[in-house]
């Protein structure tokens, strides 16, 4: 089991990192993480939601995702309160309070999946969440170390060292564990080490001669390994990452960073096209040359409408549109491109309406039942055919000129005829519930390239970027990194006692 010193040490990373090795070596390994906490989610092919983090995992690994590697999944939907999915459905909106009385039974189901997978795999590899020692949340633990001895798994605790204190994020974090709890520590592993780690090697002798625990590795800081990421500080990083906005001759397309923002991975794609600058924009940022501007996915709608409004973003964005700039709308960003959004059932919280952006002639009413599907779709017309998914709890119609963005063409694998979205009659808006779209490398060149067209910009879009290819590379480049920095016969072995 890999635990954390805190959130973001990189914990997710080493777990993909351990599941394509052990995969290139033979072993069949599946992923596993009771609870997660993020914004940032995926439907697998039975309809079920789970975290991107295990979604990227079980890729490493080799398998289709499924809920049993993420039974639990947390999506913030306010300050005090999380929708709770369990295996892959809506379970209910709750506070922490709220949330812990059901802590019985919702162990319950976490071992059911622990023991699904165990039967089915030769080696487990568990992520724990956040800090594994917060003190006053041990009691309600059931991801870390309450995990790792219902599993028998033996525990490495993963430290930050960019961040500084890294002595205190292994020796303190050892010395706040209880007795039982520092019988599963097998170990450390220091992440994101810059330089030359001989200059570490008495840092690794103090912590070893501290707390009687070995260091596993150090791995050196890799700012340019690309794979998808949920915690929100990530998103923070990738807010000053653009360093090539202003760079001339390229295409510039803004997100809009939405306080409850949600599966922003949907534009990792789009930050790994050559002559694409992506940036994430807020109240702060002008609008001016931007090329294309997306809406992205938000667990609340009309709060975020709100944020728009009292920002003076709604109105940027209304005077963006007016002056002939493209926008683009997905799950939640669409429906805040409509005239209208209705919440009479308190799906998001206390029953309201709120106007919309009114670029698009659409109006959405929240819906009781969430839909979580895999879609094959294209756009109509004969466009390039792409496999996506949905995750929403709004029902969109359409109230005026346009057309459909997209035509569904399968859901779950079953033949259907359905519209989803809706374009503008000059195609500068587009709407649409569909998750994923960008990974598609038809699609998104065809997409980009009207864009170019449109905005004549100087940058056409790569004929040769294979976005499932960059991630397999960038999984297998983690695996060596790891096969050259940590100790994997001492590693293997501790599983094996």
């Amino acid at each position: 089991m890999i635990l954390g010193s805190g959130s973001d040490v990189g914990k997710s990373i080493t777990v993909a990192g351990l599941c394509r090795l052990f995969r290139q070596e033979g072993i069949r390994v599946a992923p596993f993480k009771a609870q997660n906490m993020a914004l940032n989610s995926f439907i697998t092919p039975e309809g079920g939601e789970m975290g991107r983090a295990q979604v990227v995992q079980a890729q490493a690994a080799g398998l289709t995702p499924h809920v049993d590697m993420n039974p639990i999944l947390l999506k913030p939907s306010s300050e005090v309160g999380s929708q709770v999915i369990v295996h892959g459905r809506v379970y209910g909106n709750f506070s922490a309070q709220e949330y812990y009385r059901h802590k019985p039974r919702l162990v319950r189901r976490v071992m059911e999946s622990y023991r699904r997978l165990a039967q089915a795999y030769d080696l487990i590899i568990l992520e724990g969440a956040g800090s594994a020692v917060e003190l006053n949340l041990k009691k309600n633990d059931l991801v870390n170390f309450s995990m790792a001895a219902k599993a028998g798994a033996a525990v490495l605790l993963v430290a930050d060292i960019d961040r500084g204190g890294v002595f205190a994020a292994t020796i303190g974090s050892y010395h706040l564990l209880t007795l039982r709890e520092r019988r599963l520590l097998s170990g450390f592993i220091i992440n994101k080490f810059r330089g030359d780690p001989e200059l570490f090697r008495e840092g690794v002798e103090i912590i070893q001669r501290r707390t009687k625990r070995p260091v596993l590795g150090v791995l050196p800081y890799l700012p340019d390994l690309v794979l998808p990421e949920e915690d929100s500080v990530a998103l923070a990083r990738k807010r000053g990452a653009a360093a090539s906005w202003s760079a001339p001759g390229r295409l510039r397309l803004g997100v809009v960073r939405l306080p409850h923002i949600s599966n922003y991975t949907d534009f990792d794609p789009l930050e790994q096209e050559p002559g694409v600058s992506l940036r994430y924009l807020d109240h702060r940022d002008q609008l001016s040359g931007v090329d294309l501007l997306i809406l992205p996915g938000t667990k609340n709608t009309i709060s975020d409408l709100l944020y728009l409004k009292q920002t003076g973003l709604f109105q940027q964005i209304q005077d963006y549109a007016r002056g002939g700039g493209w926008l683009m709308g997905i799950c939640g960003g669409y429906q805040i491109l409509g005239e209208e959004v209705s919440d009479p059932l308190g799906v998001e919280g206390a029953p309201r309406s709120e106007a919309g952006l009114g670029l698009l002639p659409v109006a959405t009413t929240m819906a009781g039942d969430k839909t979580t599907t895999q879609v094959r779709a294209r756009v109509p017309g004969g466009g390039p055919e792409l496999q996506a998914y949905e995750i929403h709890m709004g029902l969109t119609a359409s109230r005026g000129p346009g057309t459909p963005a997209f035509e569904i063409l399968e859901r779950h694998g079953r033949p259907v005829q359905v519209a989803d979205g809706w374009v503008s009659p000059d195609r500068r808006i587009w709407g649409t519930y569909l998750h994923g779209l960008f990974d598609r490398d038809d699609f998104r060149r065809s997409f980009l390239s009207q864009v170019v067209q449109a905005t004549q910009a100087a940058t056409a879009p790569s004929p040769t970027l294979s976005f499932g290819a960059f991630q397999e590379a960038q999984l297998d480049r983690l695996a060596d990194l790891m096969r050259r920095h940590l100790d994997i016969a001492r590693t293997r072995a501790m599983m094996e006692t």
